[in-house]
Protein backbone atom coordinates (compact mmCIF):
# COMPACT_ATOMS: atom_id res chain seq x y z
CA UNK A 1 0.00 0.00 0.00
CA UNK A 2 1.30 3.01 -0.66
CA UNK A 3 -0.93 6.64 -0.19
CA UNK A 4 -0.59 10.09 -0.21
CA UNK A 5 -0.79 11.48 3.01
CA UNK A 6 -2.30 15.29 3.78
CA UNK A 7 -0.02 17.86 5.41
CA UNK A 8 -1.60 19.75 7.64
CA UNK A 9 0.25 22.03 9.71
CA UNK A 10 0.94 21.39 13.36
CA UNK A 11 -0.49 22.78 15.96
CA UNK A 12 1.81 24.46 18.82
CA UNK A 13 2.99 22.90 21.51
CA UNK A 14 0.64 20.88 23.51
CA UNK A 15 2.87 20.98 26.30
CA UNK A 16 2.99 24.04 28.83
CA UNK A 17 6.40 23.89 29.40
CA UNK A 18 9.20 21.30 29.93
CA UNK A 19 8.83 19.31 26.44
CA UNK A 20 7.09 19.53 22.80
CA UNK A 21 4.53 17.60 21.67
CA UNK A 22 3.03 18.65 18.39
CA UNK A 23 -0.35 17.73 16.93
CA UNK A 24 -0.45 17.26 12.92
CA UNK A 25 -4.25 16.08 13.20
CA UNK A 26 -5.54 13.35 10.96
CA UNK A 27 -3.12 12.82 8.12
CA UNK A 28 -5.25 9.38 6.59
CA UNK A 29 -8.32 9.96 4.76
CA UNK A 30 -11.28 7.39 6.64
CA UNK A 31 -10.38 5.02 3.56
CA UNK A 32 -6.90 5.11 4.42
CA UNK A 33 -6.84 4.31 8.03
CA UNK A 34 -9.08 1.69 7.55
CA UNK A 35 -7.51 -0.14 5.14
CA UNK A 36 -4.21 -0.15 7.16
CA UNK A 37 -5.61 -1.25 9.79
CA UNK A 38 -7.28 -4.55 7.99
CA UNK A 39 -4.07 -4.97 6.52
CA UNK A 40 -1.92 -4.66 10.04
CA UNK A 41 -4.48 -6.78 12.44
CA UNK A 42 -4.73 -10.07 9.80
CA UNK A 43 -0.60 -9.19 8.28
CA UNK A 44 1.70 -8.61 11.16
CA UNK A 45 3.40 -11.34 13.01
CA UNK A 46 1.69 -10.30 16.57
CA UNK A 47 2.95 -11.57 19.88
CA UNK A 48 2.17 -10.95 23.08
CA UNK A 49 3.62 -8.78 25.76
CA UNK A 50 4.59 -9.72 28.70
CA UNK A 51 6.02 -7.68 31.60
CA UNK A 52 7.66 -8.46 34.95
CA UNK A 53 5.76 -6.48 37.98
CA UNK A 54 7.12 -7.42 41.48
CA UNK A 55 9.56 -10.13 40.34
CA UNK A 56 6.24 -11.63 38.42
CA UNK A 57 6.06 -12.33 34.84
CA UNK A 58 2.89 -11.17 33.40
CA UNK A 59 1.31 -12.25 29.48
CA UNK A 60 -0.57 -8.93 28.66
CA UNK A 61 -3.71 -9.27 25.98
CA UNK A 62 -1.90 -6.33 24.40
CA UNK A 63 0.03 -7.01 21.27
CA UNK A 64 3.15 -5.66 19.36
CA UNK A 65 5.91 -6.01 17.06
CA UNK A 66 9.22 -4.03 16.60
CA UNK A 67 10.69 -3.36 13.43
CA UNK A 68 14.37 -1.51 12.50
CA UNK A 69 16.88 -0.95 10.13
CA UNK A 70 19.11 -3.53 11.96
CA UNK A 71 18.21 -6.48 14.40
CA UNK A 72 18.16 -4.05 17.71
CA UNK A 73 17.14 -5.50 21.00
CA UNK A 74 14.67 -3.51 22.53
CA UNK A 75 14.77 -3.98 26.81
CA UNK A 76 11.95 -2.62 28.46
CA UNK A 77 9.60 -3.66 31.67
CA UNK A 78 12.19 -6.28 32.13
CA UNK A 79 11.86 -7.99 28.95
CA UNK A 80 13.80 -8.24 25.32
CA UNK A 81 12.25 -7.39 21.94
CA UNK A 82 14.10 -8.09 18.43
CA UNK A 83 13.27 -5.75 15.91
CA UNK A 84 12.30 -7.62 12.69
CA UNK A 85 12.93 -6.51 8.89
CA UNK A 86 10.28 -3.42 7.71
CA UNK A 87 6.98 -4.77 6.87
CA UNK A 88 6.38 -2.87 3.27
CA UNK A 89 2.88 -1.22 4.57
CA UNK A 90 5.08 -0.34 8.06
CA UNK A 91 7.94 1.25 5.65
CA UNK A 92 5.60 3.34 3.50
CA UNK A 93 4.19 5.09 6.55
CA UNK A 94 7.41 5.72 8.00
CA UNK A 95 8.99 7.12 4.59
CA UNK A 96 5.69 8.88 4.24
CA UNK A 97 6.19 10.63 7.84
CA UNK A 98 9.82 11.11 7.75
CA UNK A 99 9.25 12.99 4.45
CA UNK A 100 5.93 15.25 6.37
CA UNK A 101 8.13 16.10 9.66
CA UNK A 102 11.17 16.38 8.34
CA UNK A 103 13.06 13.40 10.83
CA UNK A 104 14.00 10.20 10.40
CA UNK A 105 13.73 6.90 12.23
CA UNK A 106 15.04 4.03 12.11
CA UNK A 107 12.48 1.55 14.00
CA UNK A 108 9.03 1.56 14.96
CA UNK A 109 7.22 -0.72 17.67
CA UNK A 110 3.63 -1.23 16.68
CA UNK A 111 1.44 -2.08 19.47
CA UNK A 112 -2.25 -3.73 19.17
CA UNK A 113 -4.65 -2.82 22.16
CA UNK A 114 -7.79 -5.63 21.31
CA UNK A 115 -10.38 -3.20 22.95
CA UNK A 116 -10.65 -0.61 25.51
CA UNK A 117 -9.76 -3.06 28.28
CA UNK A 118 -6.25 -2.96 27.40
CA UNK A 119 -3.97 0.48 27.77
CA UNK A 120 -0.88 1.17 28.66
CA UNK A 121 0.44 2.57 32.41
CA UNK A 122 2.03 5.56 32.98
CA UNK A 123 5.19 5.91 31.35
CA UNK A 124 8.49 7.62 29.55
CA UNK A 125 10.09 6.35 26.61
CA UNK A 126 13.37 7.48 27.99
CA UNK A 127 15.93 5.09 27.41
CA UNK A 128 19.17 6.19 26.73
CA UNK A 129 19.39 4.32 23.06
CA UNK A 130 15.94 6.07 22.20
CA UNK A 131 17.87 9.95 23.00
CA UNK A 132 20.93 12.12 21.61
CA UNK A 133 23.69 11.87 23.97
CA UNK A 134 24.32 15.12 22.65
CA UNK A 135 21.14 17.04 23.42
CA UNK A 136 19.62 14.37 25.03
CA UNK A 137 16.37 15.07 23.22
CA UNK A 138 14.41 12.24 21.58
CA UNK A 139 11.84 12.31 18.84
CA UNK A 140 8.89 9.62 18.76
CA UNK A 141 6.31 9.97 16.06
CA UNK A 142 2.84 8.45 16.92
CA UNK A 143 0.36 7.40 14.53
CA UNK A 144 -3.02 6.20 15.79
CA UNK A 145 -5.12 3.50 14.23
CA UNK A 146 -9.13 2.09 14.80
CA UNK A 147 -10.83 3.15 18.00
CA UNK A 148 -10.55 6.20 19.01
CA UNK A 149 -8.62 6.53 22.52
CA UNK A 150 -8.03 9.21 25.69
CA UNK A 151 -3.91 9.80 25.97
CA UNK A 152 -3.11 11.82 28.70
CA UNK A 153 0.56 13.26 29.71
CA UNK A 154 1.66 14.54 33.34
CA UNK A 155 4.67 16.28 34.93
CA UNK A 156 6.78 14.23 36.65
CA UNK A 157 7.65 17.20 38.84
CA UNK A 158 4.33 19.33 39.10
CA UNK A 159 0.46 18.68 38.94
CA UNK A 160 0.32 19.89 35.20
CA UNK A 161 -1.63 17.29 33.21
CA UNK A 162 -2.75 17.03 29.57
CA UNK A 163 -5.21 15.10 28.02
CA UNK A 164 -6.11 14.21 24.21
CA UNK A 165 -8.03 11.95 22.18
CA UNK A 166 -6.56 10.05 19.18
CA UNK A 167 -8.57 9.78 16.51
CA UNK A 168 -7.82 7.35 13.97
CA UNK A 169 -5.06 8.48 11.16
CA UNK A 170 -3.94 11.04 13.73
CA UNK A 171 -0.30 11.62 14.07
CA UNK A 172 1.50 13.35 17.09
CA UNK A 173 5.21 14.08 17.51
CA UNK A 174 6.71 13.64 20.96
CA UNK A 175 9.99 15.72 21.00
CA UNK A 176 12.80 17.94 22.71
CA UNK A 177 12.50 17.06 26.68
CA UNK A 178 9.09 15.66 26.63
CA UNK A 179 10.52 11.97 27.66
CA UNK A 180 12.70 13.29 29.84
CA UNK A 181 9.96 15.38 32.04
CA UNK A 182 7.06 14.14 31.65
CA UNK A 183 4.72 10.76 31.56
CA UNK A 184 2.71 9.16 29.61
CA UNK A 185 -0.48 6.78 29.22
CA UNK A 186 -3.20 5.35 27.41
CA UNK A 187 -6.42 5.32 29.42
CA UNK A 188 -8.79 2.53 29.92
CA UNK A 189 -12.14 2.69 28.81
CA UNK A 190 -14.83 -0.41 29.03
CA UNK A 191 -17.15 1.44 26.84
CA UNK A 192 -14.16 1.50 23.69
CA UNK A 193 -15.07 -2.56 22.19
CA UNK A 194 -12.81 -1.34 18.89
CA UNK A 195 -9.23 -2.55 18.05
CA UNK A 196 -6.70 -0.02 17.85
CA UNK A 197 -3.27 -0.06 16.64
CA UNK A 198 -0.65 2.63 17.37
CA UNK A 199 2.73 3.08 15.69
CA UNK A 200 5.18 4.91 17.01
CA UNK A 201 8.38 5.51 15.17
CA UNK A 202 11.87 5.59 16.67
CA UNK A 203 15.49 6.75 16.39
CA UNK A 204 17.37 4.13 18.09
CA UNK A 205 20.74 5.32 18.79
Amino acid sequence: MNFELFTPEPENNLLPYDGVVQDYGIILTPTQSEQYLQHFLTQLPWQADEVFLFGRRHITERKVVWYGDQQYGYAYSGTLKQAQPWECAVWDLKQQIEALIGDRFNSCLVNLYPDGTQGMGWHSDDEAHLSDQRTQETVIASLSLGATRKFSFKHKNSAAKVDLCLHSGQLIVMRGQTQRNWRHTLRKSTRVLQPRINLTFRYFF
